[in-house]
């Protein structure tokens, strides 16, 4: 994990929306989600350039979608490789996952 202090900003349109990160001049991380029609957000792409990779990035922008889940009371479907994996290692998200 860096020590750099990255904020996490959520563009929430009507049918999807998406998690981002502006690490740099050009460079951002997303994790992008379509809404279920049940309410659910179905996380279906994460992506941090290359450049930043290891430094948490992506654990910042699923741990954002966990925190809006347990505040809002939606729960979420993991297509994303990364957050289906995520999912495995946090049983304490269990309750959360559609």
């Amino acid at each position: 994990m860096s020590d750099v202090d990255y904020v996490v900003e959520r563009q929430d349109g009507p049918s999807s929306g998406r998690y981002r990160i502006a690490l740099a001049p050009g460079f951002e991380a997303e994790m992008t989600y379509r809404k279920g029609p049940d309410g659910t957000l179905r996380i279906d792409h994460t992506g941090v350039p290359p450049e930043f990779g290891g430094r948490g990035v992506a654990a910042r922008l699923v741990n954002a979608a966990i925190a809006d889940a347990r505040a809002e009371g939606f729960k979420i479907v993991p297509i994303c490789s990364y957050v289906v994996a995520q999912f495995r290692r946090h049983p304490e998200w269990a309750d959360l996952r559609a």
